[in-house]
């Protein structure tokens, strides 16, 4: 097992796209905290400058010999992936892990959803997902290294949200990808992972539901126990172990797995099984299906979407307490 005293990524070079803020940046400070040398990945150049000052003055960085690098430039087209591991072998020497974090929003519902909205989130997310993973498998094999890859996905990925088909539809295919490279990358000696987070993001502060969250966050207070434990919601700081753990050689033998964090939970998914099988002989006709085959379907539907359960008194919005 690793020891205590030694960073978990000592020396080991790692790319994490869309590390400007949020949580691709506490992955990147947790990485370096941990003895990585990221390469940070963002397209905003300020957001990418202030982000390699927070790593830089980030309590343990120095200590463990981890440091940072800018790369800036949108991901998605084969150009940007090839400039990224080009930055980390011409920079370090080398490349050792990939974290693929980047990524936008164009919510709308379905007939308010512009070809235009599609198409930016799918190529940000699943395309720049692709690239990226494919320009780091290729530096893997090429050179004969046991490579870390992390795909970070949503639960929209695996459950639905009502306003998000191109941002369910681009986490969905991350996890998909995910266990097809498992796969194709067992040989080589590549683990490959998908994260699905569960923390406080841009997008859940516009969520009344995590308010009292998000408020002792901002307040510098504890999260109440029942967002950390019941639902599993925390600071983007509580899912960069998961990640930092996965990228490391310590993790060798975990590949092709689904990994939910937040709060104080971690999950592993399991992958799509039926929940039923049945049979007829000769196949299903409509005949068939209208006298049992859809009282089977009926009878075994499952749920879409997230269910959240009631919020403890106290934990309400404002305006809930209200009325």
């Amino acid at each position: 097992m690793n020891s205590t005293h030694t960073p978990l990524l000592k020396e080991k070079v790692i790319i994490v796209t869309g590390a400007g803020a949020g949580l691709g940046l506490a992955y990147a400070k947790e990485i370096a905290r941990q003895g990585g040398r990221v390469v940070l990945n963002d397209v905003d150049a300020a957001s990418v400058e202030k982000a390699l000052e927070d790593i830089r003055s980030t309590p343990g960085v120095e200590e463990s010999g981890g440091g940072a690098v800018a790369a800036i430039a949108p991901v998605g087209d084969s150009e940007t992936a090839e400039l990224l591991v080009r930055t980390a072998v011409d920079t370090f020497g080398r490349l050792d892990g990939l974290v693929t974090n980047a990524g936008i929003l164009r919510d709308r519902s379905l007939l308010k959803m512009s070809d235009e909205d599609f198409d930016a989130v799918v190529r940000v997310h699943l395309r720049g997902t692709f690239t990226c993973v494919r320009a780091a498998y290729e530096y893997f094999k090429g050179n004969n290294v046991d490579g870390r890859i992390v795909c970070i996905g949503s639960p929209t990925g695996q459950r639905g949200n009502f306003g998000q088909t191109n941002y369910a539809a681009a986490k969905a295919g991350i996890v998909g990808m995910v266990r097809t490279w498992a796969l194709e990358m067992k040989r080589a000696r590549v683990g490959v992972n998908a994260v699905i987070p569960v923390a406080a993001t841009a997008m859940t502060r516009t969520v009344p539901y995590f308010s009292k969250a998000i408020e002792a966050i901002d307040e510098g207070r504890e999260i109440p126990g029942f967002f950390r434990h019941d639902l599993g919601f925390g600071t983007a700081e509580d899912v960069a172990g998961v990640i930092a753990y996965l990228c490391s050689s310590e993790a060798e033998g975990i590949t092709g797995q689904v990994i939910g964090v937040g709060g104080d939970r971690l999950q592993v998914w399991t992958h799509p099984e039926p929940v039923i099988e049945q049979y007829h002989d000769g196949g299903w006709t409509a005949a068939d299906m209208l006298s049992s085959g859809g009282d089977i379907i009926r009878g075994n539907q499952q749920s879409i979407g997230e269910k959240f359960p009631e919020l403890p008194e106290g934990l309400k919005p404002r305006e809930e307490n209200q009325s």
